[in-house]
């Protein structure tokens, strides 16, 4: 039986044959927040630890593993709602330095911080130059539904990618946790088709809480969401995410 690619299921001596190994260090970023009223606030959490763990298991060139989740992220932006927790930028950036001298204090070089939360791009971003040098680790990040674009604009019916509580993310989560999904709910579970992407922002920036643009905390339509969707939006992803850890440009 092989080992697991989860950090917090191996022992102390697995971990640091691993980090000999120079085995690449998978880190999840996310989030604790609402995500309207048909899914649970841990689906960023969720979410990212089930694809990291998928894209692990697919890499087959490099050894690797999985570190614990990083489970509160940047959500002031949710605060509204309920349900969520948020750090501010120094607690943020604090902690997850601490994350990486830690993983670089056991032997390890290599880090794929792998984000699930929308809301910690922006930070994660300004971040990565400042930690590869204080940590002298080589850092690359990712944010997972961005790794995908073609395929996941195929498999959705109503957005080209990940929104909130939307489609993709309730089909996801279809797949990975369909116990905490009430489904009894998805008639309310629909808000309006906003876009992370540049041409979706406002050219001039503000602060906005959720509450400002959807009663209901979704962004997109989770009534489209299935089963059949999340498997192929997983399958999509990690691959991807895969490819991109295990590739030598990656680390070049």
């Amino acid at each position: 039986m092989s080992q697991s690619v989860l950090w917090k299921e191996l022992t102390a001596e697995d971990l640091r044959a691993r980090a000999k190994a120079d085995a690449v260090v998978i880190l999840p970023v996310a989030s604790i927040e609402q995500h309207g009223p048909h899914l649970p606030v841990g689906v960023d959490t969720i979410l990212t630890e089930a694809v990291c763990k998928r894209a692990a298991e697919a890499v087959t060139k490099t050894p690797v593993v999985v570190a614990p989740v990083l489970w509160c992220g940047m959500a002031e932006h949710h605060m509204a709602f309920g349900g969520t927790f948020t750090f501010d930028i120094p607690t943020y950036r604090a902690v997850l330095l601490c994350f990486l001298k830690s993983i670089a204090r056991h032997g390890f070089k290599r880090v794929f911080i792998v984000n699930g939360h929308g809301g910690n791009i922006t930070a994660l971003n300004a971040f990565l130059p400042d930690f590869a040098v204080e940590t002298g680790l080589a850092i690359r990040a990712t944010t997972y539904f961005g790794v995908a674009p073609g395929p996941m604009k195929e498999i959705l019916e109503d957005q080209e990618g990940v929104r909130h509580a939307c489609e993709a993310e309730t089909s996801m989560m279809l797949v990975a946790a369909p116990e905490t999904v009430k489904r009894e709910h998805f008639a309310e579970a629909f808000g309006p088709a906003f876009s992370h992407a540049p041409a979706g922002l406002p050219v001039v920036q503000r602060f906005a809480s959720f509450k400002e643009f959807t009663a209901s905390g979704v962004i997109g339509d989770a009534r489209r969401a299935t089963a059949d969707k999340g498997e192929r939006i997983f399958a999509a992803v990690t691959t991807a995410l895969a490819d991109a850890i295990q590739d030598a440009k990656t680390w070049g």
